[in-house]
């Protein structure tokens, strides 16, 4: 059985492999924070904060040491003349922001229309996940998610479009709950075919 990851006993409740080690530089850096923001490091609900949040950091940036590409490595060309719309709706991600370090919760609708081949419907999912695992503002990952699928899929079109919510805007800031970024970029026939384009985000439902 698997070790529990660290904090498991306080909420964390997804079991991992045994525990990654922790560079004493990088667990100094988040008890220097913790000093910096008003804490004592030492004190008992503390004490191992630096340990936990080095492993979760590891964790939110684990799309750094994958290429989301890979997942799309392996195609399908039987698809029974299958000619129309893929689109995955609604996925759930999480992010951080590159200038505040702060969550980006959201969603992407993620569609391409094949040309000669498709992908398990999985793979798109990773792919979005593996490009939200890191630090990130919501325009380049639009962009890297379609751009990627365009490049390994080769469709006749690809349409991304996310909605996200910021918490270095919701959280701090101008501490506007509530405020949603929309973001999109279309490619092929969903960009030079205003009809293809309607469709796509109708089945989005924009």
């Amino acid at each position: 059985m698997a070790d529990l990851a660290e904090g498991a006993d306080d909420g964390d409740l997804i079991a991992a492999p045994a525990k990654i080690p922790v560079p004493e530089s990088v667990a100094e850096a988040v008890r220097t924070l913790i000093r910096w923001a008003g804490d004592d490091p030492e004190r008992e609900g503390l004490v191992d904060t630096p340990a936990r949040v080095a492993r979760a950091w590891k964790e939110y940036c684990a799309g750094y040491g994958e290429d989301p590409a890979v997942h799309l490595a392996r195609v399908f060309e039987e698809v029974g003349g299958y000619d129309e719309i893929v689109l995955l709706n609604d996925i759930p991600f999480q992010s951080h922001c590159e200038h505040h370090m702060a969550p980006i919760i959201g969603k992407a609708s993620i569609a391409y229309l094949p040309r000669d081949k498709v992908v398990g419907i999985s793979k798109i999912a990773r792919v979005l996940h593996g490009f939200a695992r890191r630090l990130q503002v919501q325009e380049r990952l639009t962009a890297e998610v379609a751009d990627c699928i365009w490049e390994h899929l080769q469709p006749h079109g690809v349409a991304v479009v996310i909605e996200a919510s910021h918490s270095c805007m919701t959280a701090r800031g101008v501490r506007t709950p509530g405020v949603g970024m929309v973001t999109s970029r279309m490619m092929g026939v969903f960009r030079s075919d205003e009809r293809s384009r309607a469709e796509v985000l109708k089945l989005m439902g924009y």
